[in-house]
């Protein structure tokens, strides 16, 4: 999902919070627009946008799908932005105007927070269509579609594996990710109802902000809290990588089941060297072609589902190379 395209066969443009600046090379970037007005057609592709949190793997595999979809339609072209951190509010919404007032016609957008919505409103005025990508801004009513993970039932997934995996009396800690992010606390309420009535007791969680570094302070303070834990959960990919470090330093790795959720590719390798027990593996280059799909279908005014369920599966040791 990473392997990246030549740069001069597409007509993207990457910012970052605040700048952007051109992919194509040379007299490239309106390869769309000219090929369209030599068939003799004189409507222009529909500019599109793309903002996604932050560059890690997930994001750069949706960013890669939406570049492919490009590609492979001519009657569009996608402009792509990423923030700095998950919590980026301020630069996503630098991205929201810059995209506007370059005149999309759309923006798909992982939104950081509630504190996105008076911007996305601004562009919604503008008759810009949204689409929210990954997590939902469950109180904002301008979206015309979620296409995102059913982080719930991804949540109640792992729950159910740990479930079956540990036994009544054992404990498990919690890594959160960004408390109040509805996507990231259904990851954890679901993986409580997916433990069901099986005894295993939650005896202490910590934030993360999904960062690893974060992860890995988290995770030796909960293992300094609860020297007998017997299980840690990471609501993000990241922070349960951190949370192997921080076992292995505490000399602890053997003892624990660790899952995490995202199966980021990093995630995958721990799992197929024994070192991650399990994780809930998401869709992210799916969520980047359906995301642009039902964009483009808002912005033509046709009919798109409210929500889009783009799938999540559980990941161990036995089907960890078909992840890889």
């Amino acid at each position: 999902m990473r392997a990246r395209r030549a740069a001069t066969a597409l007509a993207v443009v990457t910012m970052t919070a605040g700048t952007a600046a051109a992919c194509g090379g040379d007299d490239t970037s309106n390869d769309k627009a000219g090929d369209q007005a030599a068939a003799g057609t004189a409507t222009a592709p529909v500019k599109l946008g793309l903002i996604t949190k932050f560059p890690v793997d997930f994001y750069l595999a949706m960013q890669d799908a939406a570049k492919a979809w490009d590609e492979s339609n001519p009657n569009a072209k996608v402009v792509i932005g990423t923030g700095k951190a998950a919590t980026d509010d301020a630069g996503e919404i630098a991205l929201i105007q810059s995209m506007v007032s370059q005149g999309v016609k759309g923006i798909a957008i992982t939104p950081s927070s509630p504190a996105v919505q008076p911007a996305l409103d601004d562009a919604v005025a503008k008759g810009v269509k949204i689409v929210l990508l990954d997590n939902d801004l469950p109180d904002w009513d301008g979206k015309a579609s979620v296409v995102a993970t059913d982080n719930h039932k991804g949540g109640v997934l792992a729950g159910q594996w740990l479930a079956s995996q540990l036994k009544q009396g054992d404990t498990l800690a919690v890594l959160e990710g960004v408390p109040g992010v509805p996507a990231l606390d259904d990851r954890v309420s679901g993986m409580r109802e997916g433990l069901g009535d099986s005894g295993i007791k939650i005896v202490g969680k910590a934030p993360t902000d999904c960062d690893q570094d974060k992860g890995v302070s988290a995770a030796a303070d909960l293992l300094t809290a609860h020297p007998d834990v017997t299980a840690i959960y990471g609501a993000c990919g990241p922070p349960i990588l951190g949370a192997i470090q921080a076992a292995t330093n505490a000399g602890k790795k053997k003892d624990l089941v660790l899952v995490g959720f995202d199966a980021l590719p990093d995630e995958v390798k721990q799992i197929a060297a024994g070192n991650e027990d399990a994780s809930v593996a998401q869709f992210p280059a799916k969520m980047g072609t359906l995301g642009m799909d039902t964009l483009l279908g808002a912005v033509q005014g046709k009919p798109v589902e409210k929500l889009v369920d783009t799938g999540t599966e559980i990941v161990t040791s036995e089907n960890a190379d078909s992840f890889k």
